[in-house]
């Protein structure tokens, strides 16, 4: 027999009052056997006397109890699992432990050196945390002072090669703590006192030579002419760009010039691009994919006879005239191509956005990260008029360096950079010595 639902007593009745019987059966002696759940304090002749009519609503009690118990059972396997994830989230603030106290105990399994964080705090960041924190902190300082390098090379006094000698010695020696740290930890040898002292040193001297790393940087740039830079964008993203501050005025015709130098593939990407209202292809220079390189005008393009993303610096020139839509390019001061019927009297609109490493979908946004230019530029410049083959080529053997653009001259105050792009010394013709 089953055993009743929780909350109730299941009563076995055995039943053979003649009182309780009396009248329904044929004798005094006969006897029933009643089997039936009742509550403590009920009557028991009452129980008995309801007989198989109950036996639906008895039938019906037992379902509803039996839904109650499952529905219990459910509840208790969602609370179980609910506390195995907060013993693993506990699990895993604890192991977020900080140094203990020599002589504390180290038990629970844990590594030996560290102590159980009961309280799951997590304000202070863990030794190995830390340790990488510095390890990233010297990298970026190595990198800043590995870019100083040109600028040393054309100090003639030396002394900025001097200071970058000792700044890297520095650099060196500070590498050898954290490493002399990292072997101390994992032998247990630090004590917190230790620790602290160690650690206050390195960021002290992580100060200081930010400090000086800065100071040296600021001398480069307020030493160095204001057209003697290039722009970086190391990654092919659709957040890193450069924006000119200058719009386009109209223009009847252009010549377009520039330094570039990059060995991505497939396709270095959007050197720049000018968009106005109503159309974001009004002046783009793209290679996109296994495509050649592109001067779209309008929407409309020509395709350009350039090769240049063998990692090497190449001078580049486009000219256009809106008679006829006639154009011509340049690579390293040589004519390559030409051709006619590009975008033929429309004149360049103005009032419109110049970015440089990014193609414009919408005006000044819209990027996208297959289309970003891949490399370095310099030099970018301008003019509102066509360039004979002779300035184009003194330009590209640096026999003349006063001849700037005259809508858009290359320097620093004319750009803006967005979104990790750099700028960096650059001398223009260093690579043809």
């Amino acid at each position: 027999m089953a055993a009743g639902p929780p909350g109730s007593l299941p009563l076995l009745l055995l039943l053979l009052s003649p009182l309780c019987l009396r009248g329904r059966g044929q004798g005094f002696g006969q006897t029933r056997f009643i089997c039936t759940s009742v509550p403590l304090d009920g009557d028991m002749c009452a129980a008995s006397a309801l007989g198989a009519g109950s036996a639906e609503e008895l039938k019906s009690t037992v379902l509803q109890l039996r839904e109650t118990v499952l529905q219990q059972k459910e509840t208790i396997m969602n609370q179980k699992e609910t506390i195995r994830e907060l013993t693993a989230k506990l699990g895993r603030c604890e192991s977020q432990s900080v140094l203990e106290p020599p002589g504390e105990p180290k038990g629970g399994g844990r590594k030996p050196g560290f102590s159980k964080n009961t309280m799951g705090d997590l304000s202070r960041a863990p030794a190995a945390e830390t340790l990488s924190q510095l390890g990233q902190t010297l990298q970026s300082l190595k990198t800043r002072l590995e870019n100083l390098e040109h600028f040393s090379r054309m100090n003639s006094s030396g002394q900025s090669s001097n200071l970058k000698d000792i700044l890297q010695s520095k650099i060196d020696d500070l590498e050898k703590q954290v490493l002399s740290r990292v072997n101390s930890l994992e032998e247990g040898k630090f004590s917190p006192r230790n620790e602290s002292e160690e650690r206050g040193k390195i960021e002290s001297t992580l100060t200081s030579l930010h400090q000086r790393i800065s100071d040296l940087e600021k001398g480069q740039k307020d030493n160095r002419p204001p057209d003697r830079f290039q722009l970086t964008f190391p990654l092919r993203t659709n957040y890193m760009y450069a924006k000119v501050k200058k719009s386009l005025p109209e223009m009847y015709a252009f010549s377009v010039c520039m330094w570039m130098k990059s060995s991505a593939s497939p396709g270095m990407g959007t050197p720049f691009s000018y968009a106005v209202p109503g159309q974001a292809n009004e002046l783009v220079l793209i290679e996109w994919g296994n495509n050649p390189m592109e001067i779209l005008i309008n929407d409309k393009v020509a395709k350009l006879p350039f090769v240049i993303n063998d990692g090497k610096w190449h001078h580049i020139c486009v000219t256009w005239t809106t008679r006829d839509g006639v154009w011509e390019a340049f690579q390293d001061g040589t004519q390559t191509g030409s051709g006619e019927n590009l975008a033929p009297y429309h004149p360049i609109k103005p009032q419109g956005v110049l970015v440089l490493g990014q193609e414009q979908d919408t005006l000044g946004g819209g990027f996208d990260a297959t289309q970003a230019f891949v490399g370095e530029l310099a030099h970018f410049n301008v003019w509102d008029r066509k360039l004979s083959p002779g300035e184009v080529y003194s330009l590209a053997t640096c026999s003349t360096k006063a001849l700037t653009g005259n809508v858009i001259a290359w320097a620093e105050a004319n750009i803006d950079i967005y979104g990790g792009a750099t700028k960096w010394t650059f001398e223009a013709c260093r690579q043809l010595n």
